[in-house]
């Protein structure tokens, strides 16, 4: 098993995030990296509305 000379990451600027592997901090590029641009598709938001309503109206009910 290889070990590092180093065993901590100064640059990560947490004690927790220091003590990491590199491999768990690494960031990636590309495709992957575009998941923050995620929008929802409309099947996707009548599901969240359906069910927040119905969650609405099931509390409404219980407290009434």
């Amino acid at each position: 098993m290889r070990r590092s000379l180093v065993l901590t990451n100064e640059a990560a600027r947490h004690p927790f995030r220091a003590t990491l592997p590199p491999h768990v901090t690494r960031v990636e590029e590309g495709p992957a990296a575009n998941r923050s641009q995620w929008r929802p598709s409309l099947e996707e938001v009548r599901t969240f509305a359906a069910v927040y309503v119905s969650g609405v109206v099931g509390v409404t009910a219980f407290i009434a």
